[in-house]
């Protein structure tokens, strides 16, 4: 077992130029899977809400949801780093996203918590920062301010956003983000901003200069059908598997072929 992935482990990793390996998990089950393969971040993400309870934003997620499936990585993570997701409304004052930060790391075993938002959430940066509780930061599409985006599209396209993603970018890590997640930029603005930086960048739809990718598990394996972004690449098509396998077992058990004698006790 390799040592313990910490922060400090993320910034060797940019200066050395090793990409980051993140992928989300919401279970023990793919906690474990993704923790022998070797992936160095598992973020516990928000969006649990579209995958796993069927919501069409992230938005109904709470705090006791995270908390639930932020224990249930934690607990069989030994050398993967744990980031969770702070859901909508739970950090709206410095002072409510340190008390709820603080949950994340005692009852979640989290090693760090995620903020959206760029010059806004400085201040809770710097105080959950403070409190010794590592930080990952995350602009471009903001799930949680999905309907004052507009919808699920590419950010700072213009040269207008493209420059205030870079400025919220530096008060992030001026104000103590010790990571960045950039999703769906254009790959040139994701470039410029992990060559300007000193802390990690992680991309979900950012190009191939972050210095980290993320994708959603449950994307990635074909799990999740609903809604395929660009951005994901099919590694697998689980679905598929999962319908034969049960569509064999229904036929099994009508015409009475399972469980057979090698199935039962004598």
């Amino acid at each position: 077992m390799s040592s313990k992935i910490t922060t400090t482990a993320l910034k060797e990793m940019k200066r050395a130029s090793e990409k980051i390996a993140c992928l989300t998990s919401y279970d023990a089950s793919f906690a474990t899977l993704l923790e022998e393969a070797g992936i160095d971040v598992l973020l516990v993400g928000d969006s649990l809400g579209m995958v796993l309870h069927g919501d069409e934003t992230t938005l109904n997620v709470t705090m006791a949801d995270m908390l639930y499936h932020t224990r249930l990585v934690s607990n069989v993570c030994e050398r993967a780093m744990v980031i969770s997701d702070m859901p909508y409304k739970s950090y709206i004052s410095s002072e409510q996203a340190l008390e709820n930060a603080k949950r994340f790391v005692d009852e979640g075993g989290a090693d760090m918590v995620k903020l959206e938002g760029g010059e806004e959430v400085c201040e809770a940066v710097t105080s959950i920062k403070q409190a010794g509780i590592p930080v990952c930061g995350h602009l471009g599409l903001m799930p949680q301010s999905i309907h004052e985006l507009g919808g699920y599209r590419v950010q700072a396209k213009t040269k207008e956003e493209a420059e205030k993603l870079k400025q919220d970018a530096f008060l992030l890590q001026e104000a103590g983000a010790d990571c960045l997640v950039l999703e769906c930029v254009p790959a040139k603005v994701a470039a410029e901003v992990s060559r300007a930086l000193d802390i990690p960048t992680i991309g979900i739809g950012a190009g191939v200069d972050c210095d980290g990718q993320v994708l959603v598990i449950n994307d990635m394996l074909g799990m999740y059908e609903d809604f395929k972004p660009k951005f994901v690449k099919r590694y697998a098509h689980i679905n598929d598997d999962i319908r034969k396998a049960v569509n064999g077992y229904k036929k099994e058990v009508k015409s009475g072929a399972f469980p057979g004698e090698e199935f039962s006790f004598k």
